[in-house]
């Protein structure tokens, strides 16, 4: 299937059916309940089908086209003026989806799992997905709380979210310092580096996998692989695989050695998980962590070197690093689209018919951007600025998939070390290339450079 299917008219006028959907049910609104939000009011995304312009619409949009590269906010904005905020897209392969680009929109599908499934078997489109497609790895169902709803979900997350809240931040901060430095040292003497691969990738790969244990276990294999990740290059599969083996290594030491770490916690938890559970949780803890910290440090980064304001700032001690660590999880979040959920019956959302088996894209990043949350803002105002940084953005998630608040807090000290500890020992690093030089990873699903050049005074 090499097309996505636009909104219809009216059901009598709908176009004729793809062979692998299923037989078409009668559409069913989704139920008229407030959101619950505490931190604003909103309005439940519905609305009735939108009528097809005139001259019709152009064809789906597809996330592998070289727009998203270049500034992912523009193709949001064409995609809401086409189509609103829901648009019909191409994934790699031509698979269709809907991708969800309107933050209540995205509040509102995360809010409600029961028409909105986590596991990808609700996917009607399984037929057409061939065995080496490049997403499959991140869409493919696998036994982790990841996939895993209702109860079993919330024993397994409530399992790794105690397990990270146990973990002391004043300990993993100077943790983090100790190795920034060792990973500073690497490169100070050289007088040029490029900051993602030296550092952005280097600093939270090694900081997580310590989490596993006492230094005198090897972490080197571990953190070799966790950085391939990252590249989700050709070697990303077997990168996976290599991962959950140095896991089950470590989950058979631990249950001989137990220790204070998180793997010797999980194998206690009153939870119960069984071993191939604990692999599979903490496979997806430092997936999604590594991959997530080391993009937020690496924007952060550029944001601070090429944002002549935020330099400004920053030597006159107006604004903190943390304002702009804010700000890029706003603007410029790592994760910028997630697959995703799929339809557990018929819908609508955002004025579009959404149909069971269908599979909805979450837009992190164009939620974030949405002008219906923008819009209450003074003109010349950031979220990430001011005395108290609002932080209802969405690149953390909502609902009860949403990432652990224990997680985002180790996120966070990792991230924010790594950076105030870089410009203290570097104080007068630049980028040494144009800023509109630098090339970010040809991918849709997360916002992240290939590479940040710097030059500096050799320490």
């Amino acid at each position: 299937m090499t097309t996505a299917r636009g909104p219809a008219r009216e059901p009598a006028r709908e176009p004729a059916r793809e062979p692998l959907r299923r037989p078409a049910r009668e559409p069913l609104r989704e139920p008229r309940e407030p959101l619950r939000d505490p931190r604003e009011s909103l309005r439940e995304p519905t609305g009735t089908a939108r009528e097809r312009p005139a001259g019709g619409r152009t064809p789906p949009c597809h996330l592998g086209e070289a727009q998203f590269q270049r500034g992912p906010t523009r193709a949001y904005r064409d995609l809401r003026r086409e189509h609103g905020a829901v648009a019909p897209v191409l994934l790699d392969g031509g698979l269709p989806a809907w991708l969800v680009l309107g933050y209540r929109e995205l509040h509102y599908v995360l809010s409600h799992p029961e028409i909105f499934a986590r596991d990808p078997r609700h996917w009607a489109g399984w037929d057409d997905v061939p065995p080496d497609w490049a997403a499959l790895p991140g869409v493919g169902h696998r036994p982790s709380m990841l996939r895993a709803e209702g109860a079993e979900h919330r024993r397994r997350y409530t399992a790794v979210q105690d397990v990270l809240g146990a973990v002391d931040l004043f300990e993993l901060r100077a943790r983090a310092e100790e190795i920034t430095d060792d990973v500073i040292d690497a490169f100070a003497g050289r007088g040029e580096t490029d900051l993602i691969d030296s550092f952005a990738h280097r600093v939270p790969a090694l900081v997580l996998a310590s989490l596993c244990g006492p230094p005198e276990v090897d972490t080197a294999g571990l953190v070799h692989d966790l950085i391939v990740l990252i590249d989700d290059g050709p070697d990303a599969a077997e990168g996976h695989q290599r991962v959950r083996d140095r896991l089950r290594w470590l989950l058979a030491d631990r249950r001989e050695h137990p220790d204070d770490d998180i793997v010797s916690r999980l194998i206690v938890h009153p939870a119960g998980l069984d071993d191939e559970e604990v692999v599979e949780d903490l496979a997806v803890v430092f997936g999604f962590g590594v991959r997530a910290v080391a993009g937020w440090i690496g924007n952060s980064l550029r944001l601070l070197l090429t944002d002549g304001s935020f330099a400004l700032d920053l030597s006159g001690g107006r604004r903190s690093v943390m304002q702009a660590l804010n700000q890029v999880l706003w603007e410029d979040t790592p994760m910028q689209v997630v697959a995703g959920r799929w339809a557990t019956r018929n819908t609508q959302l955002g004025g579009q018919r959404i149909e069971a088996g269908d599979m909805i894209a979450l837009g992190l990043g164009a939620g974030n951007a949405d002008p219906q949350v923008r819009r209450g803002r003074a003109p010349d105002a950031h979220p990430g600025t001011g005395t108290s940084a609002n932080s209802a953005h969405l690149s953390f998630g909502h609902g009860e998939h949403r990432c652990p608040y224990p997680a985002q807090e180790i996120a966070e000290v990792v991230t924010r070390t790594a950076v105030e500890a870089l410009l203290d020992r570097l104080p007068n690093m630049w980028i040494a290339v144009p800023a509109d030089a630098l090339g970010w990873r040809r991918t849709a699903w997360n916002r992240a450079l290939t590479a940040l050049p710097v030059r500096f005074s050799p320490v």
